[in-house]
């Protein structure tokens, strides 16, 4: 499994733990008293760790990380597979966010736009989310073609999801189940 990472809002090792584990019921032992409840079991190979920064003053004086699950062996071993990064960080994660909050202005602080309702703001995410990885192509991602000519690629194509960019009116046009 992949490493992953975060800053330390204390929700994502609760969730990745919820999304990850298993519910094991261990076995009832026969001797009194309450038997042991169910408990989640994390996946041996799972990776998981933290950004810690030391402020001093308002002004962050030191940044090291934390590893929440699995070990520092299997962190160190995931990084030295990683073909993008060399140490625990926070940059791609930070990069999407400012992109959302650029390309759903519902997500823009101190603003007439900031969203009061859930459900459309839920919607707003989605369609962002959606449009990002379908029909936005990333110049990151783009691959040179055998004519020497560069081709626009979307994070979904780069994952196996689609073959070509989408647009907006083919997407909103599509059955939203394929039979």
């Amino acid at each position: 499994m992949d490493l992953m990472t975060s800053d330390e809002l204390p929700a994502y090792a609760s969730v990745i733990a919820e999304v990850y584990g298993t519910l094991v019921v261990p076995p009832r032992t026969g001797k009194p008293g309450r038997p042991a409840g169910p408990r989640l079991e994390l996946p041996e190979e799972l990776q998981y760790a933290t950004v810690h920064k030391t402020r001093e003053a308002n002004r962050v004086v030191a940044v090291d990380s934390r590893v929440v699950y699995g070990t520092a062996a299997g962190v160190q071993e995931a990084l030295e597979r990683s073909a993008t990064s060399a140490s625990v960080n926070t940059s791609y994660i930070e990069r999407h966010n400012a992109t959302d909050r650029h390309r759903n202005a519902r997500k823009v602080r101190k603003t007439y736009r900031f969203s009061k309702d859930w459900a459309v703001h839920e919607a707003m995410t989605k369609l962002s989310y959606y449009s990002y990885n379908f029909c936005w192509p990333v110049r990151t991602l783009r691959q040179q073609g055998e004519q020497g000519r560069w081709q626009p690629r979307t994070p979904a194509m780069t994952a196996g999801l689609a073959d070509h960019v989408w647009s907006y009116k083919e997407w909103f046009t599509q059955p939203a189940v394929q039979r």
